[in-house]
């Protein structure tokens, strides 16, 4: 499965205003814990790769229910978006999985905590992320079969401006990218 992605820095109460104008349907809003890990046989910032363990659950639900994905991301396809090879499977408790990771020699590298709230919109999911330590972002993105990419590229540029975002300002950096880049300053 193919990820095509663009993120930009936005206001999330202008864009909420207009996503309520093109009648998007809100499906849920989550708090995401994600631990990326670095590899002990490659260097997967030097490798463009990611992978981690997210652990989510309702903002208000303390110590309740979590969902726990493992995903792993491959390098950046293109130069115009974020678009990228994605693998991704539920796994049962998040703790667990970090702790094989760590038992196998993965060593967590940094944490990136963030308020989520999702949208869809004419195919596309469209996320108001407040990441701690960064700020607002909004993304919008959909996933393919093939890495025949630009047409969906394109779909997703297309709704960022009717969103009154500029698609040009897009942040190609992930948020793990971006916490690291704050802390080295």
């Amino acid at each position: 499965m193919y990820e095509v992605e663009i993120k930009v820095r936005a206001d999330h109460e202008a864009v909420r205003e207009r996503l309520a104008e093109l009648d998007a349907d809100r499906q849920e809003r989550v708090r995401q814990v994600d631990t990326y890990f670095d590899a002990p046989h490659r260097e997967f910032a030097e490798t463009d790769e990611a992978l981690r363990v997210r652990r989510v659950r309702a903002p208000d639900d303390g110590a309740g229910e979590e969902d726990a994905r493992i995903t792993y991301k491959g390098p950046l396809l293109d130069a115009e978006s974020k678009s990228r090879e994605e693998f991704e499977t539920g796994v049962d408790e998040g703790a667990t999985a970090t702790e094989i990771f760590e038992r196998l020699g993965f060593e967590a590298a940094a944490t990136v905590e963030k308020d989520r709230e999702r949208y869809e919109l004419a195919g596309y999911d469209v996320t108001l992320d407040a990441v701690d330590g960064l700020g607002e972002f909004v993304e919008v993105e959909t996933e393919r079969e093939t890495d025949d990419i630009a047409e969906a590229r394109d779909g997703a540029r297309d709704l960022l401006g009717d969103l009154g975002l500029d698609a040009d300002e897009q942040i190609r950096t992930s948020y793990l990218g971006l916490l690291l880049a704050e802390k080295d300053v």
